[in-house]
């Protein structure tokens, strides 16, 4: 398993988080509706908006799951913050950064994993949204298209609150 790096500009992220007031906060129906809407889509068992704190991923909204957080050092998520793509793993078992992640070999046993960054102010990527799958899958640009879409809304909900 390979831990997620940090960051260059993890104190600018951090801070923008703080001021964004989110971490923590209870369910809101202008998040769920959007997870509800990507896992009923999508057709998985989880999909997730996940904040990337120091330590830990901080869920906002969780359909499909009994936590509310993980920690940052075997999150998926973590590494999909690096970049302004979709982490797209159509197989984490055949993936050497994620095979022997304790989210892959137990529970949810994650197989199948998308996250499209939350990107804010620019270039500050603070977390995703979300789907993951208990079984391989493959996306076509159809629903590359309607994750980044469905993450955009997540952006802008972001934006609002500010």
């Amino acid at each position: 398993m390979k831990k997620p790096e940090i960051p260059g500009n993890e104190q600018e992220r951090l801070c923008l988080l703080d001021s964004l007031n989110i971490l923590d906060t209870p369910p809101e129906s202008r998040f769920d509706d959007i997870t509800k809407e990507a896992k009923e889509y999508y057709q998985v068992p989880i999909a997730l908006v996940s904040i990337v704190d120091a330590d830990r991923q901080w869920f906002k909204s969780c359909q499909g799951l009994d936590v509310s957080e993980t920690h940052r050092d075997i999150s998926f998520c973590g590494h999909a913050i690096h970049h302004d793509e979709i982490l797209y793993i159509p197989d984490a078992l055949e993936d050497i950064r994620f095979a022997t992640n304790p989210l892959v070999t137990g529970e949810p046993k994650i197989r199948f994993y998308a996250g499209a960054p939350l990107i804010i102010r620019d270039e500050l990527r603070i977390g995703t949204l979300c789907i993951i799958d208990r079984k391989p899958r493959y996306f076509d640009d159809e629903e590359f298209d309607k994750l980044r879409e469905l993450a955009n809304r997540v952006q802008a909900e972001l934006n609002a609150g500010r």
